[in-house]
């Protein structure tokens, strides 16, 4: 193995869509797993894929890979299917489980990656950027999750790919593992790659995302930064400590879930936690509750809280 690529994605490459779903469905039986999903994906992008379990992440990644065809729509990959892109080596994939034999060593596992991809990285490189150098030598039967994970990333990342997808690529990972994976991954996406990642890790998602999709129920909820995202769930944090949970009139907390625009109430001992889709309105009817509250911070939503929302909010649409 003697070719090296280590330019970035072709001019073409970066002038069109990397991923293009259009009007796609997919159903399983009675449960539609993908229902009528259009987006489009472009070179240069990272991409977060976030849902709650059922939400059609995998079924969406599996259709993006060609391991499943749409039932109606479209998906196409540099303007090509999905098994053409794949074939001429365009699309590199890391994937929870699977794609691992176990009688053969680390390095063994690489070249012959390395061997099959049209456009080859020297195995020595491919190693010490998944950062399994170390390990290149031992059985792959031998390795911890994290490590498989590792591999796994190396496999995805043997050649040129234009493009990267990965399922929760971190599970397992230890943090400094987490840390220079994505650091890696950001190197890719800075070299013209676009790299969609599904993860359950929404504080990845917030750090590394430069764009974050949410689906449910096999649609697509909300498509934007990390901060639209949180703008969107239309929501502010407000917290405090109080002295005593008990005012004029008794147990204050059936009153402070009754106060104006609160939509969640979380108390935890002396601190309380709630949300407000009026955060000023909420905190001027607190102090008319005749209670003095210490710490009071007012925040957006994190990304999970804001996830969270959207999905709670399109969940009682449904009901």
């Amino acid at each position: 193995m003697t070719t090296t690529v280590t330019t970035a994605a072709s001019p073409s490459a970066a002038s069109a869509s990397a991923v293009r779903f259009d009007a796609v469905t997919k159903s399983y039986g009675d449960v539609r797993a993908v229902d009528g999903l259009s987006l489009d994906l472009r070179p240069g992008e990272t991409v977060a894929l976030l849902g709650p379990n059922g939400a059609g992440k995998s079924s969406t990644l599996d259709l993006l890979l060609g391991l499943r065809r749409p039932d109606s729509g479209t998906v196409s990959v540099f303007g090509t299917g999905p098994r053409e892109a794949i074939t001429a080596g365009r699309v590199g994939a890391m994937l929870q489980s699977g794609g691992l034999m176990d009688d053969v060593s680390v390095r063994e596992l690489v070249s012959l990656a390395c061997a099959l991809h049209p456009r080859p990285y020297r195995v020595n490189d491919v190693l010490a950027h998944a950062g399994v150098t170390q390990i290149a030598d031992r059985k792959v039967n031998r390795l911890s999750g994290g490590q498989e994970q590792r591999v796994r990333f190396a496999l995805a990342t043997a050649g040129a790919n234009d493009l990267i997808v990965l399922d929760e690529p971190t599970t397992g990972m230890d943090v400094s593992a987490r840390k220079a994976f994505w650091a890696t991954m950001r190197e890719q996406a800075d070299q013209g790659r676009a790299v969609l990642f599904a993860t359950h890790y929404l504080e990845e998602a917030d750090a590394i995302a430069d764009r974050v999709l949410v689906l449910h129920r096999g649609r697509l909820l909300a498509d934007g930064t990390a901060a639209e995202i949180k703008a969107r769930a239309g929501a502010r944090k407000v917290s405090f400590d109080l002295q005593e949970l008990t005012g004029p009139g008794g147990d204050l907390t059936a009153a402070l879930r009754g106060l104006p625009h609160v939509s969640a109430l979380d108390v935890s001992g002396r601190t309380v936690r709630l949300q407000s889709t009026d955060a000023d309105a909420t905190v001027h009817a607190l102090y008319a509750l005749g209670v003095y509250p210490r710490n009071l911070e007012v925040a957006g939503l994190g990304l999970e809280q804001a996830f969270v929302a959207i999905t709670e909010a399109e969940e009682a649409k449904a009901a």
